[in-house]
């Protein structure tokens, strides 16, 4: 099916470690009382080799999931927690997404609707013929003051969207946009957190005046009344905005998507991306999608879900990721992971982590794509790629093909759980692993608990941060095997 431009797929990915806000709150009870008030549910705490990129590249992989990633031709990352400054963090997702060099990406930040932005972006470039696949993602990771309401309220999340006009899930009805520089907070240059201002006026008359606008004019524009949206999704950190806004448009009270306050926190940038594809996990033939995200003005986004929404396979979406949590009640590891301690490290971190950057440029496939090769001559895989065939038998000098792992499952031939090696985590955990088409290699492993990880045991890999270079300000990136449970 082909004709309007819409959303073709979805993903999103949300970390698996849960922090208790009962646990943060009374950890500071003793300074800030109030906190006890919101000590409810639990919020979404990344690892503390996540951030922004890896989230969204893992909502990226969910969404790619099928279809052929070297066939997009647009990327945009939206973020206000982008790791660097002055380097396009896009181009590094393109890479571990194994995306073509031969397409336009861009990095969008600086608001908090940078998401529906990047969205907003894309679907015009498809609409418009600029593009034909389009992705979209989005992710954040924002730090907080200890013991602040954002500490509590806040979560690490990400989503992605692939868009076109060929199969699409969810057809794009139209949209309307309000910009108006309410400062409800703000961060400035240098700055590690937001500052705030006051909670009813930003109710009052932030959410309460400019969010029905856009919301009315998206609706005026696509010719529907608020009694035609089936799911109505808008971030809010205050409760009962949502509803109250959906009232004053004309929504139905039982539109109202649960903003997932309970179980994730608010994701930022990435937070009104991550309610659509909730949104979508739920929809039917027919049911109109209105998503509205507040930040120096509001976008409304409106989509029709098709029945080709029926036919995608399973995403691992934010219910697959909301499943696989696991609670943490170490309120000093959450500190710890997010550099809002300073950890007596010991001499074995006291190395230099300089990354040769000509190294890194010739090796970016093997680094961020995890690409090895394959003997053309006799099909033995092998990580990395050389010159040498390693089969036993070959040895054919110059024969080897790219040949992906990074979807490939992974099986556990050794293992180690070291206290010695300095680890952000300790023990560090790291093996030997073998996969089922040929191929191993040493790798660390993440997300796994002291106990839990055996021999024989399959894994999965994963982006992640490998180290930082705190003295340039640099991070590497590479790829961590991740035990496969249920």
């Amino acid at each position: 099916m082909s004709g309007e431009a819409g959303l073709v797929s979805y993903g999103a990915y949300i970390p698996r470690l849960r922090l208790s806000r009962k646990a943060a709150a009374s950890a500071n009870a003793w300074f800030n009382p109030g906190l006890m008030a919101a000590a409810k549910g639990e919020r979404a705490m990344a690892n503390w080799d996540e951030d922004a990129v890896t989230m969204a590249v893992e909502a990226g992989r969910d969404c790619l999931k099928g279809f052929d990633g070297r066939a997009v031709d647009y990327l945009s990352f939206a973020s206000t927690t982008m790791p660097f400054a002055d380097r396009q963090n896009a181009g590094i997702a393109a890479l571990a997404l194994e995306l073509s060099e031969e397409m336009p990406s861009r990095d969008i930040t600086s608001s908090q609707r940078a998401g529906t932005s990047a969205l907003l972006g894309g679907l015009n470039a498809v609409a418009g013929g600029a593009a034909k696949n389009a992705l979209v993602i989005s992710a954040d990771k924002r730090r907080a003051r200890a013991a602040s309401a954002q500490e509590l309220n806040f979560g690490d999340a990400g989503a992605a969207f692939l868009l076109g006009t060929e199969n699409v899930i969810a057809r794009f009805l139209g949209s309307h946009s309000v910009t108006v520089d309410f400062i409800d907070h703000f961060r400035g240059e240098g700055e590690e957190y937001d500052y705030n201002w006051e909670e009813r006026w930003i109710r009052d008359e932030g959410f309460a005046t400019i969010a029905p606008r856009a919301i009315k004019g998206a609706l005026e524009k696509c010719g529907l009344s608020g009694e035609d949206i089936s799911h109505f999704a808008m971030p809010c950190t205050f409760r009962g905005v949502p509803q109250k806004t959906a009232t004053k448009c004309g929504i139905n009270a039982e539109a109202v998507r649960d903003n997932l306050a309970g179980t994730v926190g608010e994701a930022g940038a990435a937070h009104a991306l991550v309610m659509l594809a909730h949104a979508l996990e739920d929809a039917k033939l027919g049911d109109k999608i209105l998503v509205a995200s507040f930040g120096q003005g509001c976008d409304a986004l409106i989509f029709e879900a098709t029945d080709a929404l029926s036919n995608l396979p399973k995403r691992n979406g934010v219910s697959g990721s909301l499943a696989g949590r696991k609670e943490e009640t170490n309120y000093l590891k959450f500190l710890a992971f997010n550099g809002l301690i300073d950890l007596e490290k010991g001499m074995r971190a006291e190395k230099d982590n300089k990354t040769a950057l000509t190294a890194t440029y010739r090796k970016r496939d093997m680094l961020y794509s995890l690409v090895g090769g394959k003997c053309t001559k006799c099909g033995t895989v092998q990580f990395p790629r050389a010159r040498i065939c390693v089969g036993p038998n070959c040895g054919e000098v110059d024969a080897q093909e790219p040949y992906s792992f990074a979807d490939k499952t992974g099986t556990i031939l050794s293992w180690s759980a070291d206290f010695l090696t300095y680890s952000m985590d300790p023990p560090q955990h790291y093996g030997m692993i073998t996969f089922s088409e040929g191929g191993r290699f040493l790798a660390d492993f993440t997300d796994v608990e002291p106990g839990t990880v055996d021999s024989g045991m399959d894994v999965r890999m994963v982006f992640r941060i490998k180290d930082f270079d705190e003295k340039r300000g640099f991070r590497r990136y590479f790829w961590k095997a991740v035990p496969v449970t249920g």
